[in-house]
């Protein structure tokens, strides 16, 4: 599936309507929080269509964004979305809820396998292959590559169908509850890595 991909400088488009189940991925200069900045936020609603909102370097301001991700009516589809919630928090002040991510459901239900990466889901899922080949692109330059954008909209193109899969596979494991006390975890959890707990490190011995 080649998405349609719309690319948008600092903030969404004013108007723009992405439904009550939003797939979202972030790209950033690295994956630490404080020392590494946002660069990119991917967004589809599952339609084949993907918003990518640029994000420039300095002081952030993307009210239109930061409303989408706060909007308690809308829910953050993510796959890891431990990092994403926390890098977003850190860089626009948000605290986003409520979310889903597709990594924790599969580790709920998906115990027989130790691979649970996005592309392993897909390929055991879907039966599609996507290409991690860009990943560790720079993500700062001004200016990102055909092969750039489609690698972050692709990022998001299936988190819906695959969203549908774990929901049947949680229902039938019985893990719904405990999944959605998961999700409803990761704000905190995000905030936790943010002032420096490492979040689950907190409940150890």
């Amino acid at each position: 599936m080649t998405p349609t991909i719309h690319l948008h400088a600092s903030d969404l488009p004013e108007g723009l309507d992405l439904g009550p189940v939003v797939a979202i991925d972030t790209e950033a200069m690295g994956l630490n929080p404080h020392r590494d900045r946002l660069c990119l936020v991917q967004l589809s609603s599952g339609d084949g269509t993907c918003h990518l909102v640029q994000i420039p370097q300095g002081p952030v301001k993307a009210p239109r964004l930061a409303a989408l991700l706060e909007d308690k009516n809308v829910l953050k589809l993510f796959h890891f979305a431990r990092f994403d919630v926390a890098i977003l928090q850190h860089n626009l002040g948000v605290r986003c809820a409520p979310v889903y991510c597709t990594k924790i459901a599969s580790k709920l239900t998906r115990t027989f396998i130790d691979r649970q990466g996005l592309k392993d889901l897909c390929r055991d899922l879907l039966g599609v292959d996507i290409s991690k080949t860009q990943q560790s692109s720079d993500w700062g330059q001004k200016t990102l590559t055909p092969e750039q954008q489609l690698y972050a909209a692709t990022d998001v193109l299936h988190l819906h169908a695959l969203k549908e899969k774990l929901d049947a596979l949680l229902a039938r494991e019985g893990r719904v509850a405990l999944a959605r006390a998961c999700f409803d975890f990761l704000p905190t959890c995000a905030e936790l890595d943010i002032v420096g707990f490492e979040g689950l490190a907190l409940f150890s011995h």
